[in-house]
């Protein structure tokens, strides 16, 4: 009989890759046995979800592109309006910095960016105006699109740097003295016309990051003496684990799950301190899920939980890209990588009929709309079931989310015979476009998702 684990390997499987799979597959066993607490499944819609997405991605790209669909990063996000603006950022810096300074910038602001990346609300919107006086007309971008948009500019500014001189940077010192006031105004917040949920959660998470940074120097310090604490320098870590280990034709191998490790180690401080903690540790984006609750367990159990951490696996994903492009870095077992257990990929399930709120839920999730839409400010349209995001609903919906976007993203393969397409194209090409396709059909006027979170600017 093997030892009960420890603490600490507690701790260290619930915030591991391979916990994020496992323990969304015990849900969806319950789900199977018609055992979930909070939804009803209809497995027979599983294929409908397939079919619906191998649709779009045959609409939107010629047979011959499939197989080179881009991965779902951050990077697409900028890419808005068919525009190059990562382009013109590389071209900016070409003959100014080498090539390891400009993939650190460009880690640099994905970080920041993925981090700002939370629900923006149904009111906020991010103008862009034009290059120059050719050009008249200002376009307006939303959601995640939007708030890329905007990162971008305020990274652009200078606005996460401490040094005048290299503004094109975010570091330590710049975040910590961010002043909430430079936020709002990069956001272009203003509470009546254009008002963005979360900023203050936001600012305070971006401060939290200044503080991660600090306290995580061997992550973060990088090679150059005297350089600024910087999301970027993670970039040398992991070139150095890469130099250290042999080739694979002429690329550099790195663990997947040593990326993985810097971003949930040395953002560990990130999190709001309202999230799980187990033994005085942190957890992050881990939570209790009361369908896997046994009865008489004992009080140090963990069985019950269930780690996501879609943040820290969206920023894992985006860091990836311009490693592998600029870098010639091969990762190695990125298939442990999860589906992100998000309102697009969650929605698109609901949205189809694969999965649906008991009634008793979506009673209690219509009542908490009605409590929220009587707040000031809250526009009272398109009715949907509204809870916390800390609500066993939403916990078991993500759970649910995870496990079927694997099957899903089997059955995409089979539809398309390319058993080589990668969960992350399938993610780009497919789920995310499909659920705010379906959304923007069901919900016209908000364009949101079938089940409302209640966002502080801190869950994705």
């Amino acid at each position: 009989m093997s030892p009960s684990p420890s603490a600490a390997e507690k701790i260290a499987y619930l915030k591991s890759l391979p916990a994020i799979r496992e323990r969304s597959e015990l849900v969806y066993a319950k789900a199977e046995a018609n055992q979930l607490k909070h939804f009803d499944v209809d497995f027979d819609k599983l294929n409908d979800v397939a079919k619906f997405v191998v649709s779009l991605i045959k609409r939107d790209y010629d047979a011959k592109d499939i197989p080179t669909i881009p991965p779902h990063t951050r990077l697409r996000h900028f890419e808005i309006g068919s525009k190059d603006r990562i382009g013109q950022l590389l071209e900016s810096w070409k003959g100014r910095v080498d090539n390891m300074e400009t993939v650190r910038r460009l880690v640099d602001l994905v970080v920041v960016s993925v981090l700002l990346d939370a629900g923006a609300g149904d009111r906020w919107s991010f103008e862009v105006k034009p290059d120059n006086i050719q050009q008249k007309i200002t376009r307006s971008y939303t959601r995640s699109e939007g708030l890329a948009l905007a990162s971008l500019s305020m990274f652009k500014e200078g606005r996460f740097s401490s040094d005048i001189h290299r503004s094109h940077q975010v570091d330590a010192d710049g975040l910590c003295n961010l002043p909430l006031e430079s936020l709002r105004e990069g956001f272009q917040v203003d509470d009546q016309k254009n008002p963005l949920l979360g900023l203050e959660g936001r600012w305070e998470m971006l401060k939290r990051l200044g503080e991660s940074l600090k306290l995580h120097p061997e992550f973060f310090a990088g090679t150059e003496s005297n350089a600024p604490l910087r999301p970027g320098n993670m970039v040398d870590y992991l070139f150095k684990e890469g130099s250290d280990r042999p080739r694979r034709k002429d690329k550099y191998v790195v663990r997947t799950e040593s990326l993985f490790k810097v971003v949930i180690d040395g953002f560990a401080e990130v999190w709001p301190p309202s999230r799980t903690s187990f033994n005085g540790v942190s957890l992050g984006d881990v939570w209790p899920c009361d369908s896997l609750e046994t009865p008489g367990a004992a009080a140090d159990s963990t069985d019950h939980l269930v780690p996501f951490h879609k943040l820290s696996q969206w920023m894992t994903y985006s860091i990836m890209e311009p490693l592998e492009t600029m870098l010639n870095i091969e990762w190695e077992h990125s298939n442990l990588l999860t589906g992100l257990p998000e309102y697009r990929n969650g929605g698109l399930l609901v949205d189809i009929g694969f999965m649906s709120l008991k009634p008793t839920e979506e009673a209690r999730g219509l009542a908490n709309y009605k409590h929220n839409a009587l707040k000031p400010g809250q526009p009272a349209v398109e009715v949907v079931p509204t809870f916390e995001p800390s609500d066993p609903v939403i916990i078991e919906w993500r759970a649910m989310t995870v496990a079927t976007l694997d099957r899903v993203a089997v059955e995409v393969r089979k539809q398309l015979a390319l058993p080589n397409l990668t969960l992350a194209q399938v993610l780009q090409g497919g789920t995310w476009n499909a659920g705010r396709e379906l959304a923007s059909v069901s919900r016209p006027n908000t364009k949101g998702p079938p089940i409302a979170i209640l966002s502080d600017g801190t869950l994705f």
